[in-house]
């Protein structure tokens, strides 16, 4: 069992090196770079006739996806370099910064669409929540790791759900779906790190007491559950109507890559959050499925480097990419489907967004050089 694994290295050395440094994991590396390209594809086959009409360019946000993919890869690449032990007493300056940027974005950061989440540098814009995500992952990795042989205690429990609510809290002021996400990553490396019932039920309930004060700052997050009981009652409904009709229409193969009706304009912003439901008018059922299975291969073998991971660190990082990617999708495809409440939650890999991407593909280049010194099967 992954739990068994995971908690027989609690006795080994917190800051254990290991001498022998492997190849890079080239199925993961694969599984990446074949998610990459086949977002670069969708984000131009979504976006070309939008961004014709806007910036009289159709490959506006491929060539700027392509930019951000580009810089992620040589980023990832690089970082799978640096022992992953480097980061444990770093953490928490990259944990400070993103706090900072959070505030920042609260006091003077510009609203559109009716929220505050970007930082604007020239042309550029930083989404600081998506930064959150790798700063909660490392930080959270070391405060387990430390505390491992204590954490199981309830009130060792509370002290570090209190120690992470800070950041969850700034970014679900503005921004409460990827607070969800930082709830589940959070809890999901709790669980790993001790999987005892009590103190996880007290941590679910500090969660689920944070999540009711988030919900409750915005009056239309409200709306959003009789929206997605019926779509059609109200103007809201619009983007979940037009995602299902693009599902529908698709059926089993798809109407033919760059072929769909849905995103001339009847989808806001297709190559954004609803992306995946192009992906299922253009390529069908089966192309959908084929997506979905190509992130089973890439969890499955996150999954395998946790079981195998040199120690407890290293392993909780893991997971918590693990947690971050299968999340993110799984909210994805279920808001795409008005599965759950809609909520601006991207596609990982797929959806545009540089700020996503790149600091995606940054957790990842510190899972390969965890990767780089497993215990190998034999």
């Amino acid at each position: 069992m992954a739990e068994t694994a995971v908690a027989s290295r609690q006795g080994k050395t917190r800051r254990a090196r290991t001498k022998r440094r492997g190849k890079i994991d080239y199925t993961l590396f694969i599984v990446i770079l074949i998610l990459l390209v086949f977002g670069l594809v969708m984000v131009y086959s979504t976006s070309y006739y939008t961004a014709n009409l806007k910036y009289d360019s159709p490959a506006y946000w491929l060539k700027r996806q392509t930019v951000f993919a580009g810089i992620g890869i040589m980023g990832m690449l690089l970082i799978s370099r640096f022992d992953y032990h480097w980061w444990r007493n770093k953490s928490w300056i990259l944990f400070l910064i993103v706090h900072l940027m959070l505030f920042y974005v609260l006091l003077f950061g510009e609203v559109i669409n009716g929220a505050k989440r970007w930082i604007y540098i020239g042309p550029l814009s930083i989404q600081p929540s998506e930064i959150a995500k790798l700063s909660l992952i490392l930080s959270f990795a070391r405060l387990l790791d430390i505390n491992a042989n204590r954490i199981g205690k309830v009130k060792n429990m509370i002290f570090t759900c209190l120690w992470i609510l800070p950041v969850i809290a700034l970014v679900g002021i503005e921004n409460f779906s990827t607070a969800i996400i930082l709830v589940g990553i959070a809890g999901v490396m709790l669980f790993v790190a001790a999987p005892r019932l009590k103190p996880i039920l007290v941590a679910v309930a500090v969660a689920g007491v944070m999540v009711v004060i988030l919900f409750s700052l915005k009056g239309y997050r409200g709306e959003r559950f009789s929206t997605w009981l019926d779509p059609t009652s109200s103007d809201k409904g619009y983007q979940t109507v037009q995602s299902l009709y693009a599902i529908g229409s698709g059926g089993l193969t798809g109407k033919g890559l760059g072929q769909s009706l849905q995103k001339l304009g009847f989808i806001p912003e297709a190559h954004n959050d609803m992306i995946f439901s192009i992906v299922c008018e253009e390529l069908g059922f089966i192309g959908a499925i084929g997506v979905i299975a190509l992130f089973v291969v890439l969890l499955f073998r996150l999954y395998r480097i946790v079981v195998n991971a040199a120690d407890l660190y290293g392993a909780l990082i893991v997971v918590g990419v693990l947690a971050h990617i299968g999340l993110q999708v799984l909210v994805n495809v279920a808001v795409v489907t008005n599965t759950i409440p809609n909520t601006g939650v991207p596609l990982p890999f797929i959806s545009y967004g540089g700020t996503s991407v790149c600091f995606l593909l940054a957790e990842l280049g510190i899972v390969l050089s965890v990767a780089r010194t497993v215990q190998r099967e034999k």
